[in-house]
């Protein structure tokens, strides 16, 4: 398995859109993405067409409209994202789950190669499907507070501080709630 640029850009647009969700932002446009990754809009607008037809996104027209997710943080898996753009995770065909097909080995059951790259494709799979992009956006967000970085997509006119204290505090509000039983205003049960 190799991550394409398409691919890599597609999950970062998704942690960037993590991100801005986290920080109470509901849309980011594709010019302030495209100008954090120095990608033409148009190569990250067909990344967000594959995205949105899957359901990952979603959009608002006009000119405050931008880009949004579409599904729970928790519900999107790295490795669903990755079969999604660059197709199947194994190196090669013979083990793929998604597109197998034979390959050229006269007796596959017993063939060393194959049984590695099994290996291979089972552990890049097993680690890609655990990871949700919440995981990924609290790492992210959790490092950039202990090193006082803004997301690259903040108004310069923003003071930080407050933006990820805010989001340390709403969380932590959120897990006392849950921890004493009380309802989360921002669930939707």
């Amino acid at each position: 398995m190799k991550l394409s640029k398409r691919g890599e850009y597609a999950l970062r647009a998704l942690i960037d859109l993590g991100i801005a969700a986290e920080l109470g932002w509901p849309l980011l446009q594709t010019s302030q993405l495209a100008a954090k990754e120095r990608l033409p809009i148009k190569f990250l607008e067909q990344i967000f067409t594959q995205l949105k037809a899957a359901g990952y996104v979603k959009s608002k027209r006009g000119k405050l409209g931008g880009y949004s997710l579409a599904k729970k943080m928790d519900q999107i898996r790295f490795g669903a994202v990755i079969r999604l753009i660059d197709g199947p995770l194994a190196p090669i065909r013979c083990v793929s789950q998604m597109s197998y097909s034979r390959c050229s080995c006269p007796d596959e059951a017993h063939c060393g190669l194959r049984m590695i790259m099994l290996d291979v494709r089972n552990a890049i799979a097993r680690i890609l499907d655990r990871h949700t992009l919440a995981a990924i956006v609290e790492i992210t967000l959790r490092k950039l507070r202990r090193d006082k970085v803004a997301p690259p997509f903040l108004p310069p006119s923003l003071a930080l501080g407050p933006i990820l204290a805010g989001v340390s505090n709403r969380r932590s509000l959120r897990s006392q709630k849950r921890d004493r039983g009380l309802p989360n205003p921002q669930s939707k049960n």
